[in-house]
Parts: structure tokens; C-alpha cells; sequence
């Protein structure tokens, strides 16, 4: 525990105030309608919805899951996250624009845009609730769960007393504010949590048991975490970390903000952007400042917390009030922050505060907006007045916190639900690629993926068939085996292609009206295009050539730029100048060429 000066605990309060005024000035706005409250009437500009994406992904648990990450694998760890950039920015460069064209309200909306009938009307109803409130709160729990260590940790909080402060605020602002009072928060809360991340970074790394830069990555325990990439002779960790994140998972895994294809609070935000040009613009900024920019403070935080806390009975010894349960290596991070000095402790407080507040409103608006557009709307009160739909958001904004909360008091650790959620994601996203260029995935299809990805995933990692066949199930019974995650994947995928060719294919009026209104292109669709000219009917209505393989080219060219700035910033930090300077020029390069690629990508809207 630290004890705060005034100063620290002005800079809290200011920032405490700021968030609710905000939340108070756009209330009445946002409560006109249920357009407004979700997607702030489709007219926001792509910076600031890129920053608020950023924002939303800067939450309370990532610092602690890096940490955790960089202690136990190293730093080349990181590519279990890292690797969803490919899936990022095939969002910026082929589907932002098609999500904007869809005109739908949520993600989930989707589905009966898509598909047709009584299996699309179940897909969306289901998915509401599946997503909107089981992930969804897993996924918010998480975040509370790493609110909960540092409140122990730095202020010896009780679990109660850090979601009663913090989770108050918070759900205030989200529910009288909506989206637009997330946004706007957020847009503040980013700059309070970079500046908290790397002055943070700075002074820990500086700290007298540290001993600089230099001492750092010269340490005995910290000199075999430093590589980037993994050890190429060490066959096993490749594969794990590097062969199957970047082979596998990025495209066939669905998780909360990196969706392949675009979804949840991601696709949220393309659909309140002004145009097509907007969403685009909003989605590769995001990618840009959460792959290039941020890991880097968290990473350095993490290595210099191996040289004062070696072991997790050095940060128990340390702080020996911590509740054992909670006990891991996700709480160095938070350890490493007690040993700020005032007027920093205090923004880093609030950096840590705006990152849980971020994440919290973000999830809270996005679940409520499936709550009710695509559940109390569509199935419970069809006739409901604007007025009501806002009340329902609020309400439900308020029970998805309770909720969350209440299961955060029993979660011992954050990377428990990070891998749990992949694996119950594992190979239904190839579905959301291909969903929007082939017109024979059908309803069938995505209710077959997500039903047998759920229950080959709890066969083969929670329950005595997974340790018999591959000894997957460890001690703790919540942490799943990556060897049987390829495994996963193709049996989910084989089910839900076979079910495809095995069932019937959307109805013509269904396949004509979604072409017309996205306009996807490709030879997916040729057979839908000849039948319908044969039926009298033209579809398309866009003239520009087809985008899709310069959005693919775009894609390459924007991980070879944003992953060399990530490499290179990371080879500056360390002092490997030569690495540095060639990786620097590589990213210069890598963007001019993008530039020149952005033409033959974005849309002609004006």
C-alpha cells in the first residue's frame, strides 16, 4: 500500500470530475433516441473514434496480462496478441467500408441483413445474449479483476471498496451519457493513460534496484526475456507462440475488439463514423496506436519488475496482506507502482483509473445496445417508444455492471479468461471473413461453427476426455492447452462447411437485397449476380473496381509498417541502433507505399 499526498489525490479527483461533467453536458442529447445513445446520430470523425478505440483496449488487466506474458515467456510472448493485427487491418482495408454501407445499428443487426428466416431470427436473438452478456461480462470481469489487484496492491482497497469507487463513477457517466459521452471521455482518458504508461515506464526502469537501461538488459534475469522474436531452435515455443497465433489464430479465432472481419465494440464505432472514408480512417489509427505505440511502457515495467520482485513470493513477501487467491505474476505491475514518487503516483493512479473507465463504459454501452436492439426491440416490444429503448439501455447498462462485478469477485486471474475466451472462439472466424464474399454461407453455418466451437473446446481442454487423449486439463481445471487449439479449429471448421453444402442456401430476395445494399464484389457473388439479371433485377450499383486485392496488398504492406515500428521502437529502447535504424527505414518505406495504396482503396463517396 501508498500513501497519497494531496497533490495525488487532486489529480484523481479532477479527472473523476471531468469524466462526470462530460457525462452530464451530453445526457440530454444522447437521451433522444436510441440512435443517439448507441452510435451518437453516424457522425463522428475518424480520429476521434480511433482514440477511442485505442482507449477502450487501453483497459486495467492489460498491463497485468503483458506483465504476466513478459515474466513468464519472455517478451516474443506477446505474440498470442500481437498476431490479431493481420485480422485488424483486413478490418481497415477491406471491411470497415462494407460495415459502414450496411446501414445496420449493431453487429449483431447483421444477421438478418445476411440471412433470412426463422434460423437468422434465433442467430441474432441468441448472439445478443451470448455476446452482449455472457462474453461480454467475462470480458468486463477481467478488467474489474485487475482493478480489484491494484486497488489491494497500491491502496489497500477491499474488492468491495475499488468497484464501489470506481465502478460508481463509471457506470454513472456510461448510463446517462451513452456513446457519445464514452467517446468524448475517452478522448481524454487515452492522453491520461499514456502519459500515466510511460512515466511510469520511465521512472521504474530508473529506479536505484533497477540501476537504468543499461543495468537493466544486462541483468541475469531479465537478458533471456528481451527477444522479440522466439527462440528459432526451440521448436515447441515457435510454434506456440509465434507458428499458431500467426498461421491459425488471427483468422480463426473470434475475440472482444479484434473480430475477424470486424465486430462488437470495433464495428460499433465504424458504424457511428461519418462515411465509409471515416470508418476506414478510425479503424487503422486504432491499429496503429495499440500495436506501434503502446506495449512498449508496459513491457519495460514488466522486465524491470523481474529484477525487485524475482518471484511471486517476493511480491507476497512484499505485501503480505494480499488475499492468496489473487496471487500471481499479473500483480508485479501494480507492485512496481508503489514505488512512485508523489504528483506521478497520482497520474499514474489516473491513468490506471481512465484505462478500467474506458473499458467499462465501452463495454457497457456496446452489451446494452445489443440488449435492446437486437433483443427488447426485436423480440420483446417491437412497438417500444425511443424513450423506453434509452431507459431499457440504461437499466441494462447498470445490471451488466452488477454482474460483472459480482463475478470479478471470485476470478483469481486474468489470462485464465484471455485464453478461455480464444478457445471458445476457436474456428468460427473464418465465417466472418468469408461471410460478406460467398453467398452460400448460410444461418446454418454460423449457428453449427459457434455451438460445436464451444462444446469440441470444453471436450478437448475441460473435461477428464481432453486429459485422457492429450493430458490438456491442468491443476487449476481453467487453463486450456494451445497443442489441441489447431485441433479445435479444424474440427469446428470441417463441421460448419459440411453443414453448409448439407442445408439450403439463403433466399434469392435475401442474397439480392444484402448485395445491393454492401455491394461486396467478388466472384463469390457471380452466381447471385446472374441470377439475378435473369430474374430482371441489377445489383450493382457501384462502378469502381473491385477493392478487395488492393485492400488484401494494403493489409501486407500496413503489418510490415506497423509491426517494423513496433520492432524498431522496441530495438531503440534496447539500444540495438544498427537493428533499429534498418527496421526505421523499412516503416518509412512501408508508408509511403501505403499512402499510394489508400487510393485504390477508399471509397468515392463524394
Amino acid at each position: 500500500m501508498v500513501a497519497l499526498e494531496i497533490l495525488d489525490y487532486a489529480i484523481i479527483i479532477s479527472f473523476f470530475a471531468i469524466t462526470l461533467i462530460i457525462g452530464l453536458l451530453v445526457a440530454k442529447k444522447s437521451g433522444k433516441s436510441s440512435s443517439e445513445y448507441f452510435l451518437s446520430g453516424r457522425n463522428m470523425p475518424w480520429w476521434l473514434l480511433g482514440i477511442s478505440m485505442v482507449a477502450t483496449t487501453f483497459s486495467t488487466d492489460t498491463p497485468n496480462l503483458v506483465t504476466d506474458i513478459v515474466r513468464n515467456q519472455g517478451v516474443s510472448g506477446n505474440w498470442v496478441w500481437w498476431a490479431f493485427l493481420i485480422t485488424g487491418l483486413l478490418t481497415v482495408f477491406v471491411y470497415a467500408k462494407l460495415w459502414r454501407k450496411s446501414g445496420v445499428n449493431t453487429d449483431i443487426e447483421f444477421y438478418e441483413l445476411r440471412y433470412s428466416g426463422k434460423p437468422a431470427k434465433f442467430l441474432r436473438g441468441f448472439r445478443a445474449i451470448y455476446l452482449g452478456v455472457v462474453f461480454n461480462v467475462l470480458a468486463m470481469s477481467a478488467v474489474t479483476l485487475a482493478a480489484i489487484k491494484i486497488g489491494q496492491i497500491m491502496l489497500g482497497l477491499s474488492p468491495l471498496e475499488t468497484i464501489g469507487y470506481a465502478g460508481l463513477v463509471t457506470v454513472i457517466f456510461s448510463t446517462i451519457g451513452g456513446f457519445k459521452g464514452v467517446v468524448y471521455t475517452d478522448f481524454i482518458l487515452f492522453f491520461a493513460a499514456m502519459a500515466g504508461g510511460i512515466g511510469a515506464a520511465y521512472y521504474c526502469v530508473n529506479l536505484p534496484e533497477v540501476g537504468g537501461m543499461g543495468e537493466l538488459m544486462t541483468h541475469p534475469l531479465v537478458i533471456d526475456k528481451l527477444a522479440i522474436l522466439p527462440d528459432f531452435n526451440d521448436t515447441s515455443l515457435v510454434i506456440t507462440l509465434l507458428i499458431i497465433p500467426l498461421a491459425v489464430q488471427w483468422w480463426s479465432a473470434w475475440y472482444p475488439g479484434a473480430e475477424p472481419g470486424g465486430g462488437g465494440y470495433i464495428a460499433q464505432r465504424m458504424l457511428a463514423a461519418k462515411d465509409e472514408n471515416h470508418a476506414i480512417g478510425a479503424t487503422f489509427f486504432f491499429n496503429a496506436l495499440h500495436y506501434a505505440l503502446r506495449p512498449w511502457p508496459w513491457i519495460l515495467v514488466a522486465l524491470a519488475s523481474l529484477v525487485v520482485y524475482p518471484d511471486i513470493a517476493s511480491i507476497h513477501e512484499a505485501f503480505p496482506n494480499i488475499v492468496e487467491s489473487k496471487l500471481g505474476d499479473d500483480l508485479a505491475y501494480s507492485a512496481m507502482l508503489t514505488k512512485l514518487p508523489t504528483g506521478l503516483l497520482g497520474l499514474v493512479m489516473a491513468s490506471l483509473i481512465a484505462a478500467y473507465m474506458s473499458t467499462i463504459s465501452t463495454h457497457l454501452n456496446w452489451g446494452s445496445s445489443y440488449v435492446v436492439n437486437d433483443f427488447y426491440a426485436r423480440y420483446v416490444k417491437k412497438e417500444a417508444s425511443q424513450k423506453e429503448l434509452v431507459n431499457v439501455g440504461r437499466i441494462s447498462t447498470v445490471l451488466l455492471m452488477v454482474v460483472s462485478s459480482a463475478l470479478a469477485l471470485v476470478l483469481t486471474n486474468a489470462y485464465q479468461l484471455f485464453n478461455i475466451i480464444l478457445m471458445f472462439g476457436a474456428g468460427t472466424g473464418l465465417i466472418f471473413i468469408l461471410r460478406w464474399f460467398w453467398w452460400r454461407i448460410n444461418a446454418w453455418s454460423e449457428i453449427s461453427a459457434m455451438f460445436s466451437s464451444g462444446v469440441i473446446s470444453i471436450l478437448f481442454n475441460f473435461s477428464p476426455l481432453g486429459l485422457v487423449l492429450f493430458g490438456t486439463m491442468k491443476e487449476d481445471g481453467l487453463l486450456p492447452n494451445w497443442s489441441t487449439y489447431p485441433l479445435v479449429v479444424l474440427l469446428t471448421t470441417v463441421v460448419w462447411v459440411a453443414v453448409t453444402f448439407l442445408t439450403k442456401p439463403e433466399k434469392d430476395t435475401t442474397l439480392f437485397d444484402f448485395y445491393k445494399q454492401t455491394q461486396p464484389g467478388g466472384p463469390g457473388w457471380q452466381r447471385i449476380i446472374n441470377r439475378a439479371k435473369l430474374q430482371g433485377h441489377t445489383l450493382i450499383t457501384n462502378t469502381q473496381k473491385w477493392s478487395v486485392p488492393a485492400g488484401i496488398l494494403a493489409t501486407l504492406v500496413g503489418c510490415i509498417t506497423i509491426y517494423g515500428a513496433l520492432f524498431s521502437t522496441g530495438y531503440w529502447i534496447y539500444g540495438y541502433f544498427t537493428q533499429a535504424t534498418i527496421l526505421t527505414a523499412l516503416t518509412l518505406i512501408s508508408i509511403l507505399i501505403l499512402v499510394k495504396l489508400w487510393k485504390r482503396v477508399k471509397s468515392n463517396i463524394f
